[in-house]
């Protein structure tokens, strides 16, 4: 929760933190508005951040912990990544790719998914920043 509220208030508030063997290597926060990168997302930066600090791009034996279910894009660079497993706290309809709206990583498959942790927090910050722009709007 900590690294989704640094994405405030500019960008959505999702946050990741990569873990490899019990140990915080990574973490990241949406940054696409701030940095203009429709690749922003933060997950992408950790997986960024933890593949330099490991100094290779095979991301195992690590965890990620995420705010809001991975997008199809960020599922596919999990998986590239070689990553372990991902916990997730909000859902989401729209664009989920861990078995809300897409099955890329699916709950049941070869990798590890645990979704709905810490839900209500995640989705809340995620409920107020969005209904925040609708009132500036």
């Amino acid at each position: 929760m900590v690294a989704a509220r640094q994405a405030l208030p500019l960008d959505v508030p999702v946050g990741a933190v990569l873990l490899h063997q019990g140990q915080v290597i990574a973490q990241a926060y949406n940054r696409r508005e701030l940095d203009c990168d429709p690749v922003g997302h933060a997950e992408i930066l950790a997986l960024r951040a933890a593949a330099q600090k490991l100094e290779r791009w095979r991301l195992t034996e690590t965890i990620l912990y995420v705010t809001l279910e991975p997008c199809p894009m960020c599922a596919a660079a999990i998986q590239q990544a070689r990553v372990q497993q991902v916990i997730f706290g909000a859902y989401d309809p729209l664009m989920g790719a861990c078995g809300s709206q897409f099955n890329i990583l699916p709950p049941s498959g070869p990798l590890p998914v645990l979704g709905g942790i810490l839900e209500q927090e995640c989705s809340g910050l995620l409920k107020a920043f969005f209904q925040e722009k609708r009132e500036k709007a």
